[in-house]
């Protein structure tokens, strides 16, 4: 493996939450050498010069869907590691909510190397809590996690069952294995499209309470005081839940959060053309909510970012918005339309990629996410001024349901590195 020197670069540190121009010398998969200085010539090593563009850590993507086993027209692990390499993510956590579930070790071993042959990015499978994602029975936890899961979850299924979901817990807990949960009330959020409020009775759509986010929060909190499991809630995307996270966090529970690009760039008015690519789950929120989850963001009370990427096909999606599929693609487009946030003054880089690569890696014992020597030369090279207009129509991934379509943005990867390896470097 020849080794690779990338220099001239502006090296975002979410560890020391600083920008600092710099060189970083790869080799033998990892980071060999970090130079803040102008870097020596080191024989035999490819230069790349990158003329003052940003080098951070590669994404580390939470609750990316795959459609491999049983929707692989709507995604397979090969356009999801093409559009992930091409949108600076060296990491994909895959979620079990498949068809059938990833809820033996067969499955996730047949996910794990068909992941190894097709994708270019790493990826890590998460596995279901419950045998087939119903909520009934808890599944293998310790043959799934020696199989290589690294977490568990049933996705947007939420466990009703309050003596299952406490028995799973504290399972896991023995095992020291990680729960993500999706904190939503199933009652009040049924059927929802969204957010309850003077605009959704303005468009006649059926709606959800923020209050549903709250108490789904509030029940699993008290089941992790109760049973102590490590407890990661998947999306928190209202100001009705924060206090509850705070809580949690300040009582000294092993409690993180995340939120989706989709709730930090968007709110509920973008629903008024009724457009269904902009219907994801939970659904968009009030421009307060937005402003209160991205403070907290800022403040690192919500630790983690993700793309939630979820393919459909245009069946799925041409219907009347009540009917519609949620979610959208976002391996590709995560990084551009955060850097909304970074080109508004809303957010730095450092905090952003803090959610984007630190904490999710630190959440799941991996050593990536920084760019400490010894640290895995997982890297994003990327220019955060490029000015584009988004086309689906140019994205990897097999679906094309992305609420930035024509949407103008800045910011383009120009290579992504996993072990040291050029996985994507753009035209």
């Amino acid at each position: 493996m020849t080794a690779t020197l990338i220099t001239h670069a502006r090296l975002i540190d979410p560890d020391a939450g600083s920008i600092s121009d710099g060189a970083l010398l790869l080799d033998g998969g990892r980071i060999a050498e970090r130079f803040d200085t102008p870097a020596p010539e080191v024989t035999g090593a490819e230069v790349i010069d990158a003329g003052g563009a940003f080098l951070a850590p590669g994404i580390v993507d939470i609750g990316v869907k795959v459609g491999e086993p049983g929707e692989r027209h709507k995604e397979s692990y090969k356009t999801a590691g093409l559009a992930a390499a091409a949108g600076g993510v060296t990491t994909m956590v895959t979620r079990p909510d498949t068809t059938p579930a990833i809820d033996t070790p067969e499955v996730l071993e047949f996910i794990r190397d068909r992941a190894e042959d097709d994708s270019p990015v790493n990826v890590l499978p998460m596995a279901a809590l419950t045998k087939g994602r119903e909520g009934r029975e808890m599944t293998e936890l310790g043959f799934l996690l020696d199989a290589g899961a690294v977490a568990f979850t049933d996705c947007d299924r939420v466990v009703t069952d309050t003596k299952v979901l406490s028995r799973a817990m504290t399972y896991a807990r023995s095992l020291g294995a990680l729960i993500m949960a999706h904190p939503q009330e199933p009652g009040l959020s049924k059927g929802g499209a969204a957010t309850s409020g003077k605009f959704a009775s303005l468009r006649g759509l059926p709606s959800v309470s923020p209050m549903a986010e709250r108490m789904g929060l509030d029940r699993d909190i008290a089941l992790v005081e109760m049973t102590g499991v490590r407890y990661h809630a998947d999306q928190i995307t209202t100001a009705r839940a924060l206090p509850a996270l705070e809580r949690a966090k300040a009582n000294g529970f092993d409690v993180t959060a995340g939120t989706s690009m989709h709730h930090l760039t968007l709110n509920e008015m973008d629903l008024a053309d009724y457009r269904t690519f902009f219907k994801v789950k939970p659904p968009l929120r009030s421009e307060d909510d937005r402003q209160a989850v991205l403070e907290a963001v800022r403040t690192g009370l919500i630790d983690i970012i993700g793309s939630f990427h979820t393919p459909q096909d245009e069946e799925s999606k041409r219907l009347p918005f009540e009917e519609a599929a949620s979610g959208a693609v976002g391996l590709e487009t995560m990084l551009p339309v955060l850097l909304r946030l970074y080109h508004s003054g809303e957010l730095d880089l450092p905090t952003l990629f803090r959610a984007l690569s630190l904490n999710p890696a630190k959440r799941l014992g991996l050593d990536c996410g920084r760019l400490a020597k010894g640290a895995p030369a997982d890297l994003l090279l990327f220019d955060a001024d490029k000015p584009f207009i988004l086309d689906r129509f140019k994205l990897q991934s097999k679906s094309k349901n992305t609420p930035f379509d024509g949407a103008r943005l800045q910011g383009k990867v120009i290579a992504t590195f996993v072990a040291g390896t050029a996985v994507y470097r753009s035209a």
